[in-house]
């Protein structure tokens, strides 16, 4: 069964002056002013499109990651993505970097970058953003 999320924004105003409010419906977790500003240049207590996608994209790409090490029967302590995520105004989104690091036992370094390599592949949300350029870059700690 498929699983839907929602979330919505009322938006008043024109793009430049204008200003929204993006609320997060399946989780209740919130309600999110967003405005032009907020996308191209400081956020000042705002978010964006972006900044959103960037916390899915991390939050995906981490759980893909502890997905695939259970698959090679490892288990990892702890995982931490980042996304950053571009915004070029008048072009678009142009590219998600992943910067992760993971504590994971047992685990040799080039299994390590092989895993977290199909997990940046295999991530729903890269799926999502296959149009743009995705990188990564995955450090193993000890």
């Amino acid at each position: 069964m498929a699983a839907i999320r929602t979330a919505h924004t009322v938006w008043n105003g024109d793009l430049m002056s204008g200003s929204g409010q993006t609320t997060l419906d399946s989780s209740g977790l919130g309600t999110f002013d967003v405005t032009w500003k907020a996308r191209t240049e400081a956020a000042e207590g705002k978010t964006s499109p972006e900044e959103l996608i960037a916390a899915a994209h991390a939050s995906c790409f981490s759980m893909a990651f502890s997905h695939a090490l259970a698959q090679a029967g490892h288990a990892p302590e702890e995982v931490n993505t980042k996304a950053d995520v571009t915004f070029v105004p008048g072009t678009g989104i142009t590219g998600s970097h992943l910067t992760m690091s993971a504590k994971v036992p047992g685990l040799s370094e080039e299994e390590f970058q092989r895993i977290a390599n199909e997990a940046k592949t295999g991530c729903p949300v890269s799926g999502a953003l296959a149009s743009i350029e995705i990188t990564l870059d995955a450090t193993l700690q000890s």
